[in-house]
This record gives structure tokens, C-alpha cells and sequence, in this order.
């Protein structure tokens, strides 16, 4: 699964270190976001809707950037 900077930043931002932990904190910062917030939640969508198409062995081998 290819993630743009962006999304990996995100994820970085948000991760338990499981696939599914992260998922959930996303779930939960949406909760969160104002109405106006929308391009935030769509990025958060997006990074949700491919970790769920990823499996946990998959999600272990992303690499975060380092900067």
C-alpha cells in the first residue's frame, strides 16, 4: 500500500503501533474535528479506508520518514 507523505505523517502522528490501534485514534480525532475541518477528514478517511485493506504484517514493514 503506497501512503503519500501526508498520510504517513498522520499516521505517525496517531499510531499505537497496531494497525488497528491506529484506526481506532483516527476514529477518535474525527470525533473531534470541526465541520469546517474537512480536508483533515478526508485525509484521516483515506488513511483509514487503505489500513483496512492492509493486513498487520503489512502495516509493520511502513516505513515513517524520519523529518
Amino acid at each position: 500500500m503506497n501512503f503519500n507523505h501526508e498520510e504517513l505523517m498522520l499516521m505517525m502522528l496517531y499510531s499505537t503501533g497496531t494497525r488497528l490501534g491506529l484506526i481506532h485514534e483516527l476514529r477518535l480525532m474525527q470525533c473531534y474535528l470541526m465541520p469546517d475541518e474537512t480536508a483533515l477528514r478526508e485525509l484521516s478517511e483515506g488513511v483509514i479506508e487503505k489500513l483496512k485493506l492492509m493486513t498487520d504484517a503489512d502495516f509493520a514493514e511502513v516505513e515513517f520518514p524520519l523529518n
